[in-house]
């Protein structure tokens, strides 16, 4: 283990993390899928985003809006099953090119509409059960981003909502990857080692987003989606 490389992918990570809620995991993995193999690397992501998404969600509980958290969390708990069991069972790499297709789409249009327009039913339920999908699959929460983008939701409440379905599909998600076998306890002396690092930078990815302003954050959002999907196709044409 590279414990500057991994040093740097958690510090990096966590302060995006902090910053806008989400893109932890994309630049954790970016940083070290050259060197590891995925099946590492989710789960020991999963055991820093479990506790970082505690921190945020108890940081921003007063903006929580359980009508809003509640049918998404549902709809990823519902998707990350299969997800897990595609992960531990199949080749991925069709599926990592078809997500980051997807997720390059969806940013565009948030990113180039003046005004955000509402998701239909039919479409909420498709974007949901693909968020908890891709969570499963990946530990990639950006389709549960652009679900809340799409909500009429300022900076904390953004936060509040997003990082609580997180934690709820990271719960469900540790169980699964326990029975599964692909969380070990070699992955577990790996991890923990590097919370202290994880809980710092979080905290100031988390200062920094209160210094700026909304609407900058919110394009952020955009462009780590976009960087997101395109990591995704590149990685595995």
């Amino acid at each position: 283990m590279n414990i500057l490389l991994w040093i740097t992918a958690v510090s990096a990570a966590y302060f995006v993390k902090g910053l806008c809620g989400f893109a932890n995991t994309l630049v954790f993995e970016t940083i070290l899928s050259f060197r590891y193999d995925n099946a590492l690397l989710t789960p020991s992501d999963l055991l820093m985003t479990l506790p970082s998404n505690v921190l945020l969600a108890v940081k921003e509980r007063k903006h929580l809006k359980k009508e809003i958290c509640l049918p998404l969390m549902a709809l990823v708990l519902l998707g990350c099953l299969p997800g897990v069991l595609l992960l531990k069972n199949l080749d991925t790499r069709i599926l990592k090119t078809f997500f980051g297709i997807v997720i390059i789409g969806i940013a565009l249009d948030l990113l180039l509409q003046k005004k955000k327009k509402a998701l239909s039913r039919p479409l909420q339920i498709l974007l949901g059960i693909a968020s908890g999908l891709l969570c499963g699959l990946f530990g990639i929460g950006a389709l549960a981003s652009a679900y809340m983008s799409r909500l009429d939701l300022d900076q904390h409440s953004f936060r509040a909502n997003l990082c609580t379905v997180f934690l709820a599909e990271n719960f469900f998600r540790l169980f699964l990857y326990i029975k599964t076998g692909l969380l070990t306890m070699s992955v577990l002396r790996q991890t923990l080692p590097l919370l202290p690092v994880m809980v710092i930078s979080l905290l100031l990815g988390s200062k920094a987003a209160s210094l700026l302003p909304e609407e900058k954050v919110r394009k952020l959002v955009c462009i780590l989606l976009i960087i997101s999907g395109a990591v995704l196709v590149i990685g595995n044409l």
